[in-house]
């Protein structure tokens, strides 16, 4: 059985947006069964320009049944079906993230008709629910309304079904797989969680071959799974003998611990993240004048602790160059002009002269101080609150003047002051890639809160 499911949002982010309309059409693989067609009341301001892509408008909405209202009928109409849609990511992940707000976890098997129909049907330029039913000769009636596109979806899925009947199967399974381990059991991968994690992937001695992180662990798995044209991911996949798993209850911590388990373990297949990365610094220090200058060095335990951390000296010397633009500082004090006299941009009247003797250190090293705070994290003392495993948790990362000492998972009734939050973390081992890792996520990505 096939539950068939189209909805219209006001945005393309499940995080911030809410459903307007869904429609499920329940189908035996012949016909369809039971069909159910309604607004939602989304509870914000629908923007209008996705008013003019649906036709759906504030005062549509404004009488219809909230999501909680209309959520008993949706677990009905989908409980033991597939779970069908076309880009099946994009209507599943809503109804999940809708189903979440209420504390209820939503998780069904899943068959999206945009990887069916490229596989089926190959060679189209494209595979949009309104350009391959216009290819496949279908009417949509009412584009871009629930109703309209489910119905579609309908009569595509049938045609796929028919294809895939022809070619000597009786139904149509969650995932095509690839040729697979006969050790592997296959329903415990179809029960994987579909929430952030790291996943752990074995050969049949139990050795670990491959170490992962995603925001959908039974996703991600199934994609290893996968047919695919890389030899070396079709060699893995046919080694996958059995999976595990950690949940981690959001990216930042499954980052955290991925890097982490590949030093320990050193699978086979994680070749490249499984050396540590030549990190190179920015580094400051007084020369004998007293200005206050940097330079950028690989990064070692010899040396003091570096200002900003990067994969590259490529990365650390584009920033240097963007300071010294920002702050007027000098391209010989900051290590990027090698001269016995002073620096080109003193020519241009860019350099204040620091470098000529013109200029004072009190003076320039103002300057530089100012450019030292803005990308300075030796000193940085925080604490990164987030979501935890379940809707009672909350998971936490330290760093202690620049140190990362680990992270950990506590039950929010359990929170009373800073103490308590840091008393739940579990020691890890600090890094300069750890360190990089937090930072570029917290430039990326927003976190519940964080406590400096």
């Amino acid at each position: 059985m096939y539950a068939i499911v189209d909805i219209e949002t006001t945005g393309g982010s499940p995080q911030n947006e809410k459903i307007t309309e869904i429609a499920i059409l329940v189908h035996d693989g012949e016909k369809i069964t039971d069909e159910f067609v309604t607004l939602i009341n989304p509870e914000k301001t629908i923007p209008y320009y996705i008013t003019g892509l649906t036709g759906i408008t504030n005062e549509m909405v404004s009488e219809a049944p909230k999501f909680f209202e209309i959520a008993r009928k949706i677990i009905d109409l989908t409980e033991n079906k597939i779970f069908v849609a076309h880009n099946v990511n994009f209507d599943y992940n809503f109804i999940r993230s809708e189903f979440m707000s209420l504390g209820y976890k939503f998780q069904r098997k899943l068959l999206c008709t945009v990887k069916l129909s490229r596989k089926l049907i190959p060679g189209k330029k494209s595979y949009s629910l309104g350009n391959i039913c216009n290819e496949m000769g279908i009417n949509i009636h009412s584009r871009h309304r629930a109703a309209g596109d489910a119905f579609a979806t309908v009569k595509l899925f049938e045609i796929l079904l028919q294809l895939k009947n022809q070619n000597g199967s009786s139904g149509i399974e969650e995932n095509d797989l690839g040729v697979l381990h006969p050790a592997l059991d296959k329903q415990k991968v179809f029960q994987l969680p579909e929430d952030p994690g790291v996943y752990f992937l074995y050969n049949d001695m139990q050795e670990i071959i491959y170490i992962g992180k995603s925001k959908n662990i039974k996703s991600r798995v199934l994609t290893h799974l996968g047919s695919t044209k890389n030899s070396t991911s079709q060699k893995m996949r046919k080694e996958i003998a059995d999976v595990s798993f950690e949940l981690t209850g959001n990216e930042l911590i499954a980052l955290l611990m991925e890097s982490e388990e590949i030093k320990k373990h050193q699978p086979l297949f994680n070749r490249t993240q499984r050396r540590t990365l030549r990190n190179y610094g920015i580094f400051d220090y007084y020369n004998p004048e007293g200005f206050l200058c940097f330079k950028i060095d690989e990064i070692n335990s010899k040396i003091s602790p570096a200002v900003s951390v990067f994969n590259s000296p490529e990365y650390a010397q584009s920033l240097l160059i963007k300071l010294i633009e920002k702050y007027n500082l000098c391209q010989k004090l900051c290590g990027l002009y090698n001269s016995q006299g002073h620096c080109f941009h003193y020519e241009i009247r860019l350099c204040k002269g620091a470098c000529a003797g013109i200029e004072l250190p009190e003076e320039y090293n103002q300057r530089a101080l100012m450019a030292l705070s803005s990308i300075a994290n030796k000193n940085e003392s925080l604490l990164i609150i987030d979501k935890g495993r379940n809707m009672e948790e909350k998971s936490v990362v330290r760093i202690e003047n620049g140190k990362y000492l680990g992270y950990g998972f506590i039950d929010i009734f359990s929170v009373n002051g800073i103490e308590s939050l840091s008393e739940c973390i579990m020691p890890r081992k600090d890094n300069y890639e750890i360190y990089q890792i937090i930072k570029t996520y917290l430039r990326k990505n927003k976190v519940e809160r964080i406590i400096k």
